[in-house]
Formats: C-alpha cells, sequence, structure tokens
C-alpha cells in the first residue's frame, strides 16, 4: 500500500474517488489533508460505577452530548469529537486519522485509539481527544485539529461496521 501525496490526492478527490464535504483546498499538504474540528463533543459522566466493557456495551450510556462552538478541557481528561466534514472513500482507498504535531506540543492527543478509517467509509469521522498535559486547553471548533492520510488498497471493500454512517460523536 502507498501514501498518496498531493498530487494524488486532488486528482482522486477530482475523480470522486475521495469525497470531502465540505473541502477546502488550502487543507490539503504534501500527504495529508487536514480536518476541522465540529462543535459537537460527547463529554464522560463523572461516575464511581464500574462500567462493564464488552462488544454490546454503548458508550452513549456514560457521556452526554454537548453542542459547543468551543470547550475546555482539563489536564487527563477525555472527550470524544467529531469532524465537520464528512468523509467518503472508494473500495480500493483507506486511510489514517492522526493529529498534529502543533497541538501534540502541548499535550494534545487527538485521536488516541483505533486511527485506521476503512475503505469504502462514507461519515463524520469521531476523533477521542485527549488532554495528557498539565494545563486545560480550551478547543475551538474549526480549527484543523488533525490529519487524514490517504493510502490505496490492494483489493476492494467496503466497511459496513455499527460506525458506518455515524454523524455525531
Amino acid at each position: 500500500m502507498s501514501i498518496l501525496t498531493k498530487d494524488v490526492i486532488l486528482r482522486e478527490i477530482k475523480r470522486k474517488k475521495i469525497q470531502i464535504e465540505p473541502f477546502n483546498p488550502a487543507n490539503v499538504g504534501p500527504a495529508s489533508v487536514d480536518l476541522t474540528l465540529d462543535g459537537r463533543f460527547r463529554k464522560f459522566k463523572k461516575s464511581n460505577r464500574i462500567y462493564d466493557v464488552t462488544t454490546d456495551m454503548d458508550y452513549k450510556n456514560i457521556t452526554e452530548l454537548i453542542e459547543a462552538q468551543s470547550i475546555i478541557l482539563r489536564p487527563q481528561e477525555t472527550v470524544l469529537g467529531v469532524t465537520r466534514e464528512k468523509i467518503t472513500l472508494a473500495p480500493n482507498i483507506c486511510g489514517w486519522l492522526e493529529g498534529r504535531s502543533r497541538f501534540a506540543r502541548l499535550g494534545l492527543m487527538v485521536h488516541i485509539s483505533a486511527p485506521f478509517m476503512q475503505p469504502g467509509i462514507s461519515n463524520y469521522p469521531v476523533l477521542e481527544i485527549s488532554n495528557m498535559g498539565h494545563v486545560p486547553l480550551k478547543l475551538h471548533a474549526g480549527t484543523p485539529v488533525c490529519q487524514f492520510i490517504f493510502q490505496k488498497t490492494k483489493g476492494k471493500a467496503k466497511y459496513n461496521g455499527i460506525f458506518a454512517d455515524q454523524k455525531d460523536p
């Protein structure tokens, strides 16, 4: 599998093999596309109850949906966010959702787990955002907080799992 560079990303966008809605050409870098933070977050509820991690659990039971143009993330706190951009990939393109180093230097982890994005997805990527630093950080909707790195697959596939059509964090 090869990582796509700017010229190939733009060609695949033109061919509609990669769709980013809304698309800002200024967000295309040498080998990735910056994605921006939306104003929808899931904040974890405070509880001393033990929550069983099983295949039938639902993270929505221990979080609450918040809509805000900014949110303060305290040290050692995690929230779920979502990108403003919807990503749709052809069955032969997959990718990786990664943080940006300018924010990692503050202790901000923008996508702490499960960065692989399956071929054929069509959704708003959810971000697992954690403040691993020592100072509170204020996150603002519209900030390009992460980047999507595209790869071509050998063969074709389409993701049809439980998060196939997600819109909210």
